[in-house]
Parts: structure tokens; C-alpha cells; sequence
């Protein structure tokens, strides 16, 4: 569950059904004088509008049900529930939630719609802050990726070292020296540098070496790990490896650092990078 706040009000965002539902409930708490969503869902223009956004989006509406609850929309008489709404239709855009985080929550399209019934503005704030937050998500998704991807290749890498460069019965200590110079040995590809050489060039960081590493950075290095991998199955030395490894990373570099999708990538993610840290060296 997210938040978001809309004109000092705290609105609930939650997925349901891999769709974004927001709160009316909370958005309730913005609107002055006593209203209710029942008010609003007995109006017989929002009755048409969500009998419009079901016709569109779910093919399980009951429209026999659906024409009923449009005739009695409007009259002093009629009175509906969101429950009762859910039940009769088999509507999907609002739902009714129970327990801790319980309310009536709208698919963002009726959320928004809803929006106007508490203010005008209110409706753009709302749309403007739901904005702002798949902003964010969107960037955090981008860097989850691109770490992940660096994982799944150090996975690729640290098994070639494992089948290939460790000799049997040696040490924990012996095997984890392996690994780390194997690391350092990309770190010397891409960065010049070894990890301890970054370290002590930096010590008010806290992170290390890769954990400053931008977008185009991050990539290159998860190719040259799979590049590594695949010279370690081939039995190349390291000193030979190392200069290949270097050829690649200035040539892919060069390219990446052209791109512009690259840097944007990079522009985004920056507020998100200094807040994870790579397991490995």
C-alpha cells in the first residue's frame, strides 16, 4: 500500500488485480459538510458512468442488472451500497474492503471521476500526485532491474569461477579470495581501479565501488560478468582475460554513454541508487 497526499489529505493507493485502486474513503475526509459515497453512487450520471467503464473493461458485467439499478438511479427512493453495487452488477471498479486497511476503494479512472464530487481541484491534485507516485515507482522499477540483472550475471559469473578456477578441498577463506579477485578483476576492466584501491580513495563513503556505479556502468558490468564466465569455461589466463575485458568495457561504454535512453535511465534512478548496496564485492 502507497500513499500519497492531495491538498493535506492522505490518500490510500493499493493494487488489486495487478490495477491501481485509490481510496475513497480517505478521500472522503477532503470534503466539507456530510457526504456520502452513497450519495454519490445513487446519482443516476454516475451510475452511467460506471455502467460505461464495466461495459469497457469488464466482461463479466451483468447488464441485466446493471439496466435495473439505471431506472431507479435518481429517485428520492433509490439508495444503493457499494457492496450491493458489487454484488448485483459483478462491477470490478469499486470494491469494499474489510480489516486494518478496510474502506470502499475505486479504480483509479472512477477515483479520479470521484474527485470532482469532493472539488475541481481537488480532482487535479489528485491526478497530479497519483502521477508523481507511478513517477517514482517507474524509476525504482528501472533500478530494480537493472541491480537485478547484475545479480542474475554475478550468479553466471561466480558458478564459472566455482567450476573452474577453485581447485578441490580449500579453504572458505581460500575459495572467498578466488571470488573477490575475480571481482577485482572486472572492477580493474571497467573502473582501473580495484575495489580496496576505491575504498581507500574514498573513505567518507560508506558503500562501495559499484554501489557509485551509474546506469551505463551497470550495464557494462553485467555483460563483462557473462563475458567472464564465458572465457573462465574457456580456460583463458586472467592477464589475457583482464585485456579483453578492458577492450570490451571502453568499446561498450563508449557506445552506452551515447545513448540517450541511457542517460535518461540514469537521471532517474539517481535519487534510488545510493539507497541499495550490492552483496558482493
Amino acid at each position: 500500500m502507497a500513499k500519497i497526499e492531495v491538498k493535506g489529505t492522505s490518500v490510500a493507493v493499493v493494487s488489486i488485480n495487478d490495477m491501481d485502486f485509490i481510496s475513497l474513503t480517505d478521500m472522503l475526509k477532503a470534503k466539507d459538510g456530510d457526504f456520502f459515497i452513497s450519495d454519490w453512487l445513487r446519482n443516476r450520471n454516475t451510475v452511467e458512468f460506471l455502467g460505461i467503464w464495466e461495459q469497457v473493461h469488464n466482461p463479466a458485467f451483468n447488464y441485466g442488472e446493471f439496466a435495473t439499478i439505471k431506472s431507479q438511479a435518481g429517485l428520492n427512493s433509490y439508495k444503493i451500497s457499494v457492496k450491493e453495487w458489487v454484488e448485483k452488477t459483478n462491477a470490478i471498479g469499486l470494491t469494499a474492503k474489510a480489516g486494518r486497511y478496510g474502506g470502499t476503494y475505486a479504480h483509479k479512472d472512477i477515483a479520479f471521476e470521484f474527485g470532482m464530487w469532493i472539488s475541481a481541484e481537488f480532482k487535479i491534485y489528485l491526478i497530479k500526485e497519483f502521477q508523481r507516485l507511478k513517477d517514482i515507482e517507474q524509476q525504482q522499477l528501472g533500478w530494480d532491474i537493472r541491480r537485478n540483472l547484475t545479480k542474475i550475471n554475478y550468479r553466471i559469473h561466480t558458478d564459472a569461477i566455482r567450476a573452474h578456477l577453485i581447485p578441490a578441498k580449500i579453504t572458505a577463506i581460500q575459495s572467498g579470495m578466488i571470488y573477490a579477485n575475480e571481482a577485482d578483476l572486472l572492477n580493474m576492466a571497467l573502473f582501473g581501479k580495484t575495489a580496496k584501491q576505491w575504498r581507500d580513495e574514498n573513505p567518507a563513503h560508506k558503500g562501495n565501488i559499484r554501489d557509485e556505479a551509474n546506469a551505463a556502468q551497470l550495464v557494462c558490468l553485467a555483460n563483462l560478468e557473462t563475458l567472464n564466465a564465458h572465457f573462465i569455461g574457456q580456460g583463458l589466463p586472467q592477464g589475457e582475460r583482464l585485456k579483453l575485458l578492458n577492450q570490451t568495457a571502453i568499446g561498450q561504454m563508449t557506445l552506452l554513454l551515447a545513448d540517450a535512453r541511457v542517460q535518461q535511465l540514469g537521471k532517474k534512478s539517481n535519487a534510488n541508487s545510493h539507497k541499495n548496496s550490492h552483496k558482493y564485492p
